[in-house]
């Protein structure tokens, strides 16, 4: 899916806020109740993109992803990140 498709399910709300450089790794919109629709990302595919740029380990990957990209908290709209075990 691309940020274009996600901007469009929510009826062009342009608000979405996006993991930049792992525009491949998003798997839709995430809708929770009372709360705004944020981006999902497959955690497994930033993992493995991650490896493949810093040509690391897959630890050094997770280490830096939990830092850097899921500690990176920017507000309500911050994305999600989905393990869904498929790789």
């Amino acid at each position: 899916m691309t940020r274009e498709e996600c901007v469009e399910l929510i009826h062009g709300d342009d608000e979405l806020l996006f993991v930049d450089g792992h525009d491949n790794a998003i798997m839709g919109v995430c809708y929770r109740f009372g709360q705004e629709a944020i981006v999902a990302y497959n955690r497994r595919i930033i993992i493995q993109d991650l490896c493949e740029d810093m040509t690391c380990e897959i630890a050094e990957a997770e280490e830096f992803f939990g830092f850097n990209i899921i500690g990176a908290y920017v507000g309500e709209r911050t994305p999600c990140f989905i393990d869904s075990g498929d790789m």
